[in-house]
């Protein structure tokens, strides 16, 4: 599922197939049939992190600020001059582990993926998404009961969302987190991120997101080009 999930995004990125319509069809498939996810979610969250990363109420990946962690220098200050707690902040780096791994996909994601698929009427998202259910509950039932077969999709979920959270935010939540200052586009994506150590392990395990300024500045750009 980690790794359906780093090739989703090359899809997604349309760097795999010179067509983008080619890339937007396989991307259905692999997030929808091969991961349970609507395509128009990833593309709807996805495009505003690349567009203004780290950037407070534009990038919805650091939408976690104030709720649950006190994010970057800047916004850390402001609340303690609101003195504005709605969690003990100074032990963040000991709750992220049980709030943040663990609990974003079987959680969050699980039920925000339908409810966003519905309301925004993606029925065709919606169709490969049941499709990745019913394969998957054809395949365990017989084994495994209902029971069996819903305690294994969490467990997957529960290790996928540890995996997931730990590449997408260790190469942007050590970076600059601030409001949006309009700051040129090129100076916005290096403030925002940073890359991790090379090594094939390392490539493997992130999906070549660990060339995350690369990424940034060549969103389109095949990952396996990332180093050169």
């Amino acid at each position: 599922q980690a790794q359906a999930g780093w090739l989703q995004h090359d899809f997604g990125h349309l760097s795999v197939f010179s067509k983008s319509r080619w890339n937007h069809w396989v991307h259905k498939f692999v997030i929808g049939h091969l991961k349970g996810a609507p395509a128009s979610w990833w593309n709807h969250l996805h495009f505003q992190h690349h567009a203004k990363p780290n950037c407070f109420r534009k990038d919805p990946d650091v939408n976690m600020h104030p709720l649950f962690f006190a994010l970057g220098k800047t916004l850390s200050v402001e609340l303690g001059v609101q003195k504005k707690k709605f969690m003990p902040y100074n032990h963040q780096h000991k709750y992220f582990f049980i709030i943040g791994p663990p609990a974003l996909v079987p959680l969050y994601f699980q039920w925000y993926i339908f409810y966003f698929t519905v309301q925004r009427k993606q029925w065709v998202d919606l169709a490969w998404m049941l499709s990745f259910y019913i394969r998957f509950f054809l395949t365990y039932l017989p084994f495994l009961g209902v029971k069996g077969t819903l305690g294994l999709h969490l467990l997957v979920r529960f290790i996928e969302s540890n995996w997931f959270v730990w590449v997408t935010q260790m190469n942007h939540i050590p970076m600059h987190i601030d409001y949006d200052k309009n700051v040129d586009w090129f100076s916005t994506q290096l403030q925002a991120t940073c890359n991790v150590r090379q090594s094939l392990f390392n490539d493997w395990f992130s999906g070549h997101l660990n060339f995350q300024i690369e990424h940034h500045l060549f969103p389109t750009m095949p990952r396996h080009n990332y180093w050169k």
